[in-house]
């Protein structure tokens, strides 16, 4: 897939005020400054379009890109150990989920963890949750650049390990790294096979 066109379209306070479902639509979420602008800079091919920031906490509502005229990106805010009250965070925590659960046309919902970290237990109880509502969702680890061959299978592994306890089958897994565009073919690849498969089903309508 050729990224040709990359347009911000709105941000939002909760679902009620997204656009529109007349896309197919992705969204992207993790814990704060796991590199989620960058990969979605690398991914569209647009170093701008998501504002990327050494502070963690700077994406603080759902925003909304459309892509070549044909889905939807949505960027969701970070969780974790951002800078905020246990107030501000329980209401973003409700306002992501909220919209992960009623957005009609969200196909699947990419959840970045950090390639350079053991499974962190926000990360899991995600996964977890994810699980027992029946969204799908795909695991993209980050910043494989950081690590050498070897530590990145044996992260890759320390995560399988841990999901195996509760998943069969595994999620699918993606290894990506912004700065060296790693995965970017890939994850477009995916994003491709499900618009493909949204038509099928809106043709059978």
């Amino acid at each position: 897939m050729d990224i040709k066109s990359a347009e911000f379209i709105i941000s939002s306070v909760s679902h009620k005020g997204c656009p529109p479902p007349a896309f197919p639509e992705y969204a992207f979420i993790g814990r704060s400054n796991v590199g989620k602008s960058s990969l979605i800079n690398m991914l569209t091919g647009f170093g701008k379009l998501a504002k990327t920031s050494a502070t963690p906490g700077k994406t603080q509502l759902i925003n909304h890109f459309l892509i070549n005229n044909q889905w939807y990106l949505a960027d969701l805010p970070g969780f974790g150990f951002a800078k905020v009250s246990k107030v501000q965070r329980r209401k973003w925590e409700g306002m992501i989920r909220e919209y992960l659960l009623n957005r009609e046309n969200l196909l699947c919902t990419f959840l970045l963890v950090d390639s350079r970290h053991e499974p962190q237990k926000n990360d899991l109880e995600n996964m977890e949750w994810f699980g027992s509502k029946g969204l799908p969702f795909v695991i993209v680890f980050t910043k494989t650049d950081k690590l050498s061959s070897t530590a990145l299978q044996a992260s890759v592994a320390r995560y399988q390990k841990k999901l195996q306890e509760s998943w069969d089958p595994l999620p699918d897994m993606f290894l990506t790294s912004a700065e060296k565009k790693d995965g970017r073919d890939e994850l477009l690849s995916f994003i491709n096979h499900y618009n493909q498969e949204y038509k099928k089903t809106q043709h059978q309508r």
